[in-house]
């Protein structure tokens, strides 16, 4: 049987990356994309092959944060050094990101790159959260993707529940995509494949245990990904998926299974949070002031609305408690970089009356 030839297109390369790499003056050099990340090391495909990869000391100095480490749907600059080996040499600017704060800390974790469109996981057991949905949709609008709704383990419910979940969420999300699916049934399969374009970057994202795994394994028709059955108690999988990966699809799609994150922080995703809740941001231009919060002022024509039933109590709550929590992103970030500036700014003195007073280091 002859193997397929791979080309960089059906890696997800693109006009974007082509015309980025022209304009680094880049075009003679070797590239790949970032398709798992581990500790230390990362795995990259290209038109040759799958590469272990590192990236050079002198990018682990000049990085400033973690977002200037390659991640996973990333294309790099890369040079072999030895059998299967390469290295990192830097990374082409990104397309889209996914990203989150990480939990209880003012840094951020990129999820992926590049991705054109966002699965959000959610199952219909007793773990079923819509405001969670509403957090995944805000981050993934604010990299600018496109997010999808698959909703999971349908087989577990009656059709008039699944009918009141449908409804609950296209009147929290308005004309977004939903999929129902059933991992035991395969319900609801054929439409996921349908929808799944080649050469386009598809991210699953979703807690623990709802079922983001075995959904691309049966994408992929064979177990390559390892998952764990399903507590009878708790309704919950085991936490299987320990790392990021890329996986390509038989017709062509490519897919990337996550680690279940039960919290998703939000970091500055203001411009998604806003995006989201459209029908707030159009009742806002009517409120008294233009600076309302939307939390006690007189004439607020989003509480008017909460108060009439014109919107509803739970949409609201959740899009006050994601403003207030990007809001506190942004706001300790600032603080975070007004503290650096200061302490420049104390060095830069003290150095100075080092010199002045002769001190024997400087």
């Amino acid at each position: 049987m002859e193997e397929k030839v791979i080309t960089i297109e059906d890696l997800g390369w693109d006009e974007f990356f082509q015309t980025n790499r022209e304009k680094l003056g880049l075009v003679d050099f070797e590239i790949a994309r970032v398709i798992a990340q581990y500790k230390g090391a990362y795995k990259i495909k290209n038109t040759k092959g799958e590469y272990l990869a590192k990236i050079t000391g002198k990018q682990i100095f000049k990085a400033m944060s973690r977002e200037d480490y390659p991640a996973v749907g990333d294309w790099v600059i890369v040079s072999e050094s030895g059998e299967k080996e390469a290295i990192i040499q830097s990374v082409l600017p990104r397309k889209t990101v996914i990203k989150r704060k990480h939990s209880g800390k003012d840094e951020t974790q990129i999820i992926a790159t590049n991705i054109d469109v966002a699965f959000v996981v959610e199952s219909v057991d007793r773990d079923y959260n819509l405001n969670r949905i509403e957090r995944y949709f805000a981050i993934a609008r604010d990299g600018g993707i496109e997010a999808t709704v698959i909703l999971n383990k349908i087989d577990m419910i009656s059709q008039e529940e699944l009918d009141l979940k449908l409804m609950e969420i296209k009147n929290r999300l308005g004309d977004a995509e939903i999929i129902p699916t059933s991992n035991l049934t395969d319900e609801g399969l054929d439409k996921l494949k349908e929808y799944i374009i080649k050469r386009k970057t598809y991210c699953f994202l979703g807690s623990s245990g709802v079922g983001k795994s075995s959904l691309i394994n049966k994408l992929l028709g064979e177990e390559l990904i390892k998952t764990d059955k399903i507590g009878a108690h708790s309704e919950r999988g085991r936490h299987t998926t320990t790392a990021r990966e890329i996986y390509f699809l038989a017709e062509g799609g490519i897919v990337i299974d996550n680690p279940g994150v039960r919290e998703v922080g939000l970091t500055d995703v203001s411009a998604g949070v806003d995006n989201l809740f459209e029908e707030i941001i159009e009742l806002a231009k009517d409120c008294k002031y233009i600076d309302c919060t939307h939390l006690h002022e007189p004439a607020c024509a989003v509480l008017s609305a909460v108060e009439s039933g014109e919107l509803s109590e739970g949409e609201y709550l959740n899009y006050v408690n994601l403003k207030k929590e990007s809001n506190h992103y942004e706001m300790t970030r600032a603080q975070k970089k007004n503290k650096d500036r200061q302490f420049g700014k104390f060095f830069k003195n003290a150095k100075k009356d080092f010199k002045n007073y002769g001190h024997k280091d400087y």
